[in-house]
């Protein structure tokens, strides 16, 4: 195993596509053993240019949340490979991946994940703050994503005091602190209602835009589905035809 710095592909790995952001080969994932192994992923393979959004569908059991943890790097494959960046992740030790995962891959959760006792400023520092950024950047660049998100003018308030909608805008700010380069989404609008996420949906096609970062976004609302660049369905652990 090895960091981050040693674990670029070399030319062979890429078949001469840089242009791929995020590239999966072949990827299995199992949980437990014999009769009763539950067969999570199978084979799955596709490749993310620099710059889509991309949206994951499949009904509930298909594989979604294991294969974004995979791509996030929060869980290691039982076989195949997945390359962001150029970098590949299961060659990476566990301090390759927390840096991975610190400084290239942002994360927005359904459940937003914001610390009740901080601001929405100060939530959206929290990873400047993990790698020791000067307090002068976190906070500038904390305004800036605020902004961007349309908080300007709620960065003094804590997630108690903001609505739903508000708290994931928070959270997604907060994804997009260390300039990530690849954004993984899952189900962010599922506790929002309809209206409030579309408003989300239509703001992570803008950022991925604003900020030229690749998304990886699950969801089963076919209305979001249709604000994605493509839309990959996982059915039974694999890419169904035409994905």
């Amino acid at each position: 195993m090895t960091d981050v710095s040693e674990a670029r592909t070399g030319p062979a790995d890429r078949s001469g596509d840089t242009a791929s952001m995020v590239r999966v080969h072949n990827l299995h994932r199992s949980y437990g053993s014999g009769s009763r192994a539950v067969h999570a992923l199978r084979g799955v393979s596709f490749d993310i240019p620099r710059g889509e959004l991309v949206a994951l569908k499949g009904r509930s059991g298909s594989g979604k949340t294991t294969l974004l943890n995979l791509v996030g790097g929060l869980d290691a494959p039982d076989e195949g490979t997945i390359v962001i960046d150029g970098t590949d992740l299961t060659r990476l030790d566990d301090n390759g991946l927390l840096a991975l995962r610190r400084d290239r891959i942002g994360f927005v959760f359904q459940s937003f994940g914001l610390i009740p006792i901080l601001t929405a400023a100060e939530n959206v520092g929290v990873p400047l703050r993990l790698r020791r950024a000067d307090p002068r950047e976190r906070e500038e660049r904390a305004a800036l994503l605020l902004e961007l998100v349309g908080l300007a003018g709620h960065a003094a308030q804590r997630p108690g005091e903001l609505s739903g909608g508000q708290q994931q805008r928070v959270a997604i700010a907060r994804a997009l602190a260390n300039r990530p380069a690849v954004l993984i989404a899952d189900e962010p609008t599922g506790q929002l209602d309809a209206d409030t996420g579309l408003a989300v949906m239509e703001l992570l096609r803008a950022v991925v835009r604003g900020e030229g970062v690749t998304a990886l976004v699950a969801t089963h609302d076919a209305q979001l589905l249709g604000l994605a660049d493509r839309v990959l369905e996982l059915s039974d652990g694999r890419i169904a035809d035409g994905g």
